[in-house]
């Protein structure tokens, strides 16, 4: 069953329960956990999913703070806090024990507040390690679209990238706040914009040299007209994207594809994320395996990070293709590869899609330990020859 099978699946049973549960633990168990299960964390997990978490930053003597209902880890790194709320109350932060909480774990990258039906996402734009006080995302369940699902796709557990993740609330951010200036403009035309519109016409157009100082008069002259145009060009413009298919617009998240990542600004390479002795011993199996190519002769470099530990084609971390989680206590890895040709590959092993929200086929296989890849050499090679086709 795909994520967005799973997801009106839970919706339904959420619907369901909506008028039966009232109280946070039977939200807990009915509506929340089963969120987590569909975003591919295991609830039943503790080293994944830790209940009740607490973290002693409390000084000796004082009062001890409260738990966070759950926290998130991948790679054995906690990287996403939630706060659970009844679903008869609105999902807010109350006692600024989320706050607390993500502004001390510097692995932490998102907070979560929710009360099974509302889910709302924090992250850090504002002060790096700081949550923001307003969420950059909300999910309904019972009220959703389309791009909302792709936008949840960010989150689920296979393919959850902090420096992703912020990068797309980023741009979420900026578009909101130039949405509503473009429709206050058009709405009220301000006498900068008038002014700008004026000068570009005189600039443009031979008819209009006559207005070669722009002053309040001539703004004032311009401005029911400036009004009058954006009108008019509304309506046609709404008129063609009836008449004929909208080409699909570029996502603001430049259609999914990764960011250029500054290594010295990499909010999700951190000191403190110590490179394993197996996830050593993987890269140099793989090393060893793509240097049999006799197609392309990238060195490959990894990048670990929080959340996994990635094998690339250059050392920006944006030309992957396998991003390895072998910190966990179920030990798989991600191939930039569809899950039909994985299947083939990987004989024996288990192979499961992985959603993504740009459309991409990518596949999660399940290892027991760093000595499989070995026996993964088609695989890898494949993966390796595919991502270096592209560059």
């Amino acid at each position: 069953m795909s994520f967005t099978d799973d997801l009106a699946k839970l919706a339904d049973k959420v619907r369901m329960y909506q008028s039966s549960v009232t109280g946070e633990e039977d939200t807990k168990a009915s509506m929340i956990s089963p969120f987590l299960k569909v975003l591919g964390y295991d609830t039943s997990e503790p080293s994944e999913v830790k209940h009740e978490y607490y973290a002693d930053f409390a000084t000796p003597g004082t009062v001890k703070p409260k738990k966070v209902d759950y926290a998130i880890a991948i790679n054995s790194n906690i990287v996403m806090l939630v706060e659970a709320k009844a679903c008869i109350k609105k999902p807010e932060v109350h006692d600024g024990q989320l706050k607390l909480y993500f502004n001390s774990i510097i692995t932490v990258r998102i907070g979560m507040v929710t009360n099974g039906i509302e889910y709302r996402f924090f992250t850090d734009l504002h002060n790096l390690h700081m949550m923001d006080s307003e969420p950059f995302f909300t999910f309904n369940i019972l009220e959703y679209t389309d791009k909302d699902v792709d936008n949840l796709k960010f989150f689920h557990r296979d393919i959850f990238d902090a420096a992703n993740i912020n990068h797309y609330a980023e741009g979420l951010i900026y578009y909101r706040n130039m949405a509503d200036l473009v429709d206050k403009l058009l709405q009220s035309p301000s006498d900068s914009f008038v002014k700008f519109l004026v000068s570009e016409m005189v600039s443009k157009a031979p008819g209009c040299k006559m207005y070669k100082k722009i002053n309040s008069k001539v703004i004032d002259r311009f401005k029911p007209i400036v009004k009058k145009s954006i009108q008019k060009s509304l309506v046609e413009l709404v008129a063609r994207s009836v008449q004929q298919p909208s080409p699909v617009a570029d996502d603001i998240y430049n259609n999914g594809v990764e960011p250029e990542i500054d290594d010295a600004n990499d909010i999700d390479t951190k000191s403190g994320v110590t490179t394993t002795d197996e996830e050593k011993e993987a890269f140099s199996k793989i090393k060893a395996i793509v240097e049999e190519s006799t197609k392309y002769k990238y060195e490959i470099h990894y990048r670990d990070t929080v959340s996994y530990f990635g094998i690339n084609l250059n050392d920006k971390g944006n030309w992957w293709f396998l991003r390895l989680y072998l910190s966990s206590a179920k030990k798989t890895f991600i191939a930039r590869l569809n899950s039909n040709e994985a299947k083939l590959l990987a004989p024996g092993f288990p192979v499961q899609d992985v959603p993504t929200s740009s459309g991409e086929t990518l596949s999660k296989i399940t290892i027991s330990s760093s000595s499989d890849f070995n026996k993964l050499n088609a695989l890898i090679a494949r993966c390796y020859e595919l991502e270096a086709a592209k560059h």
